[in-house]
């Protein structure tokens, strides 16, 4: 990633987009650094690209016109293609003495028929469009002058970029060395950048990486003590943290068994140990286990408990009758009808 930000200074450096063969930044690392700056707060932006993805250059324009706070770009080396979209983004543009900027229209390759060339010819002529008005939108040119010159592929100095009104200021101050590309692609590049290309060897095919960037800050390293007494100090919270969590699970049960014995021991509970443990396991205590015996006691019987009872005052009947036998047809009799309006 060539998306650094360091002391409030957002420096981009290499291609736009992703590439396999180059070092680079996308609209994802942006973000990723935007999201470390406050949004009101003015930021610096130093760019050296030679381009890359227009879409992507289109993305990361967005990100920056988006911001609330103030956004100035610094050209260092060389803003081209859809780097010098990204430019546009700036409040003010100032190029550095040796930098250069190159504006032309997008390109891209279509493998297929007729019919998958002409979409590609469809979404460049989009893409150009909206580039234009992003051009005309920072010189006052209009759209399509700006589009004549992205057709003539113009590459612009330090002055030259001032004066057509895509830069608002030079200075004097010495710019890097542009970033690693082949600029022996483009049909119209200086040829101070081709002969660069040249001499380095760069290609699409060979992954050079950007110019460094600064370096970070180094973070306060920490002796060997002290790393070892951070290391126990958080081994020794780690135990008590499982200790404490173990000592809770077994209490819970322990207390699970109490409660289970507790019901189990009930009076109630004998002969019925199948609703015992069903009130167990509905998390009753034995207290309320016993409450609802006693409103299964106390609840109105049934018609089968009803006709039990009939059946022995029947039996009843009996016995009174085989003292008494003058009765016994009619206490019989008796029992027949007790039992039939059961």
């Amino acid at each position: 990633m060539a998306a650094i930000l360091q002391d409030g200074v957002l420096r981009l450096t290499g291609s736009v987009g992703d590439y396999y063969f180059d070092d680079g930044f996308t609209s994802s690392d942006v973000v990723l650094a935007l999201a470390q700056v406050d949004d009101a707060a003015d930021l610096p932006v130093h760019l050296n690209s030679p381009g890359g993805i227009a879409s992507e250059g289109a993305a990361i324009h967005a990100l920056l016109t988006a911001r609330t706070g103030r956004t100035d770009i610094i050209v260092e080396g060389i803003a081209a293609s859809a780097a010098s979209l990204i430019a546009m983004a700036g409040a003010t543009v100032t190029m550095t003495a040796g930098s250069v900027m190159m504006i032309h229209d997008p390109a891209g390759m279509t493998w297929g028929n007729s019919a998958d060339h002409s979409k590609t010819i469809e979404a460049l002529e989009a893409l150009a469009t909206a580039y234009a008005r992003v051009y005309a939108a920072k010189s006052g040119k209009s759209a399509e002058e700006c589009r004549q010159i992205m057709k003539d592929e113009r590459w612009f100095s330090p002055q030259e970029a001032v004066d057509a009104g895509f830069a608002d200021e030079t200075t004097e101050q010495a710019s890097p060395m542009a970033a690693a590309f082949d600029y022996r692609l483009f049909a119209k590049a200086p040829k101070r950048l081709t002969a660069l290309a040249k001499k380095h060897n760069w290609s699409m095919s060979t992954a050079n990486p950007a110019p460094a960037a600064p370096p970070l800050p180094k973070e306060t390293s920490m002796s060997d003590k002290e790393r070892a007494d951070q290391l126990a100090a958080e081994n020794t919270k780690l135990k008590a943290d499982l200790a404490a969590a173990q000592a809770s699970a077994e209490t819970a049960v322990s207390e699970d068994r109490e409660r289970r014995t507790a019901i189990m021991s009930l009076d109630e509970a004998k002969g019925r140990e199948q609703l015992a443990e069903h009130f167990f396991s509905t998390g009753l205590t034995a207290d309320a286990a016993k409450r609802r015996w006693l409103w299964h006691r106390r609840a109105p019987r049934s018609r089968s408990s009803s006709r039990i009872s009939s059946r022995a005052a029947c039996r009843q009947a009996a016995s009174i009758a085989s003292r008494r036998p003058v009765r016994v047809a009619s206490s019989r009799r008796r029992c027949a009808s007790t039992s039939q309006r059961t």
